[in-house]
């Protein structure tokens, strides 16, 4: 007997930019990657894999494999073309069709509002989140997808990652941010006005749409102290607080972190936050808590200079850390124990049902054209992972919804590049050279089926 449940949710995560293409195509808008050029290791924005054309085959795949949930992006700029003007209808029936396709196939929807791909115009006219007028078009597209979807779509999730917002490497570049000195004081401005964003359109589901769930996501950074000098204890501990545990407070118990509060009145920043905010944050629950999980860190004190902000210790003070291994190429540390200690300590502390919603190797990887790639390590990957997350499960109590693999059916990466690969479907295409976009399963493919098909209990 299977120590998950029986309606356990096996599956897929993409986003739309990574995947869809036809960037000009059925009425979309720019968003801020279709301006985006190639470089030498990436590619542009353009094509993605096509799904636009083929998610249908891509579909068939996933059923095969034995996938009973797909977690995709609603792409903002293709059902509003300018973000907060008019609707596009015949976007919308793009997503009707898909929606309609996934359940034809047994596999339950779950939709994400937001995963980086800023609507140009909104970009260019207020400068991405850093704008407030953006949370309000952020709230009214919401809205709006929820009248369109909301008897179809149970699950919900409004942004990806979304505590990449208080990292002062990734925030401004996923915010839609497009000029600016990058200040402190912006930073803080954009990671609160994407919480607010989050609120209302969470207590506006919460209030009108009791068939359906929302839960916050964040990328969960898992920070250890290279050693045991306090120093580097005391930065781990910050680091969970302020990139973790401040959002996991707001999504389950409407209130920020205090520890960051602290920090935002020494810092004189608390005139971001506006009048009524924080009692609009304090009515917010959350039915589930999605995450994603790759790696695991470690933080060296002694990178980080004194005084700075800990919003920057993830981007300057993490070190290899030597008890773990890492991937080829781009060095992420595998830490299949650091995924079952996530669980457990999220949902000992917050007691929600919890998601993880992103988990995979990223991998460089060529298909000669006629043999299936061997792709052993993409198996250990999984395996130690699935298996950690089952002893979550049975050992350590904690109530599990389902686990989705990251671009199980190759992808563009993050940066738009084609060479890191976590698929467990091989997509024939280059960074440059399109080729024919053949679906192409690896060993790993028919390993997974066995997964799926045993509820874990094979691995």
């Amino acid at each position: 007997m299977s120590v998950l449940k029986k309606d356990f949710l096996w599956g897929n995560s993409v986003s739309s930019m990574q995947t869809e293409g036809a960037w000009d195509e059925g009425g979309k808008g720019m968003s801020v990657y279709d301006v985006r050029e190639a470089t030498e290791f990436s590619s542009d924005w353009k094509v993605g894999t096509d799904s636009y054309r083929r998610y249908a085959e891509d579909f068939d795949l996933m059923k095969e494999m034995g996938m009973n949930c797909y977690r995709f992006q609603i792409s903002w700029s293709r059902v509003c073309p300018t973000g907060d003007g008019a609707f596009n209808e015949e976007g919308i029936a793009f997503y009707d069709r898909f929606i309609d396709d996934l359940i034809a196939r047994d596999i339950e929807p779950m939709i994400c509002l937001y995963h980086f791909d800023m609507p140009l115009h909104l970009a260019e006219t207020y400068n991405g989140f850093l704008g407030r007028e953006v949370v309000d078009a952020f709230v009214r597209y919401g809205r709006e997808m929820l009248k369109r979807f909301s008897h179809k779509v149970k699950y919900w999730i409004t942004l990806n990652e979304q505590n990449l917002y208080s990292a002062s490497h990734k925030a401004f570049k996923y915010a839609g941010y497009l000029k600016g000195e990058q200040t402190i004081e912006e930073l803080y401005r954009i990671s609160h006005n994407v919480m607010m964003a989050h609120t209302r359109f969470s207590n506006h589901l919460q209030a009108n749409y009791p068939e359906c769930q929302v839960g916050g996501m964040l990328t969960y950074v898992e920070v250890y102290p290279m050693t045991s000098h306090p120093k580097d204890v005391f930065m781990a501990r910050q680091a969970d607080e302020f990139f973790n545990h401040t959002l996991l407070e707001a999504y389950t118990n409407g209130v920020y972190s205090p520890e960051m509060l602290a920090f935002m009145k020494k810092a004189d920043l608390m005139h971001v936050i506006h009048d009524g905010d924080l009692e609009e944050i304090a009515k917010m629950r959350s039915d589930f808590l999605a995450f994603s999980y790759y790696a695991s860190h470690a933080i060296d004190h002694t990178l980080v200079p004194e005084g700075a902000s800990p919003n920057v210790y993830w981007e300057i003070g993490v070190a290899k850390n030597p008890h773990v291994e890492a991937t080829e190429g781009w060095g992420w540390q595998i830490d299949p124990l650091g995924f079952r200690n996530i669980l457990a300590k999220v949902h000992n502390r917050y007691k929600l049902p919890l998601f993880p919603v992103e988990n995979g190797i990223g991998v460089q990887e060529e298909w000669d054209g006629e043999n299936e790639i061997q792709d052993d390590y993409r198996i250990a990957y999984h395996r130690d992972h699935i298996q950690c997350m089952k002893d979550a499960v049975e050992f350590d109590g904690v109530e599990v919804m389902g686990y989705l693999g990251w671009g199980l059916i190759d992808i563009l990466s993050s940066q738009g590049d084609m060479r890191k690969r976590y698929g467990m479907v091989y997509v024939n295409r280059t960074n440059h050279d399109l080729r024919d976009m053949k679906r192409v399963p690896k060993k790993s493919f028919h390993w997974m089926k066995k997964v799926t098909a045993s509820n874990g209990e094979e691995l």
